[in-house]
């Protein structure tokens, strides 16, 4: 595959775990670069990709760009894995929702001789649907730092995408409260379902959407977003006393008003309960 770049590609990129995230990735790395995935699970027989090939573990772990795709609770067994199988110079990344827990499980199980960034994607397969340029990635930067402008100028240049470059806490610092609340609230809202649909406001309908937009996440990807931030916890907590607060500002009574005068029952209003009737002319 020859590259017209002002810079070089790697040979191959190997992805680990190829659910949802893994297959977007591998589609738009793909026209770039041969792609080796490797899932331990049978996700390939209906999920054929140009330039995708399907890989071991070792021959995927053995390309010089090894990208983590897996839930963050499988991130240690993935790095214990594929460490034996890393070539020295390789670069790794991942791809987690969250990132310093991640770091910390990169940094300690991977060897020496290859060079590390955590990423984060800042989209999902949903909101990627119409592709992914112009959409926002995270890049911290934990070993070998003199790769990541080739990293940020493949993604920026190559890709589209709006590179962010940050650090693990940074990151989850921020997260608490972008991913943390929404998805928090969407799972609160669908609780709540059915929600009207016939009468509904534009800020409503876009708040759906947003619901929408995380409705099918896998159920690994709320729990690493909720209790895997060390920071989300306090968001959290934040949150939920503002809304008693409110809640009990809400409860205060408001002024009643007097009944038809004098404490006569007012005549019932014709369509305050049910609605009337729609027939005939209005000329």
């Amino acid at each position: 595959m020859q590259s017209l770049l002002p810079f070089p590609l790697p040979r191959s990129v190997g992805i680990i775990g190829f659910g949802a995230f893994g297959r977007l990735m591998a589609r738009h790395l793909a026209p770039h670069v041969p792609v080796l995935a490797h899932d331990p699970a049978p996700v390939f027989s209906d999920t054929a990709i140009p330039g995708v090939i399907r890989a071991s573990l070792e021959e995927a772990a053995g390309c010089p760009v090894v990208v983590l795709a897996c839930p963050v609770d499988r991130l240690a067994e993935a790095v214990a894995a594929i460490a034996p199988h890393l070539v020295p110079g390789a670069l790794v990344l991942d791809v987690a929702s969250v990132k310093l827990m991640p770091a910390e499980i990169m940094h300690a199980g991977l060897p020496l001789h290859v060079d590390v960034i955590a990423t984060h994607p800042l989209f999902g397969p949903e909101s990627a649907r119409e592709g992914i340029r112009g959409l926002r990635i995270a890049l911290c930067p934990l070993r070998g730092g003199r790769r990541l402008g080739l990293v940020r100028a493949f993604l920026s240049d190559v890709l589209g995408l709006d590179v962010i470059p940050t650090s693990a806490d940074e990151h989850d610092r921020q997260m608490a409260a972008v991913q943390g609340l929404t998805h928090m609230i969407a799972r609160l809202l669908m609780r709540l379902e059915p929600l009207p649909s016939r009468m509904t406001t534009r800020s409503f309908d876009l708040m759906m959407q947003a619901v929408g937009m995380v409705r099918h996440d896998a159920p690994e990807v709320f729990d690493a977003i909720e209790r895997m931030n060390p920071h989300a916890a306090g968001v959290r907590r934040q949150f939920f006393g503002l809304s008693a607060e409110l809640e009990r500002e809400l409860a205060r009574p408001v002024l009643q008003v007097i009944e038809g005068g004098e404490g006569k029952p007012r005549e019932p209003i014709p369509g305050l309960r049910n609605p009337p009737a729609c027939s005939g002319s209005i000329a």
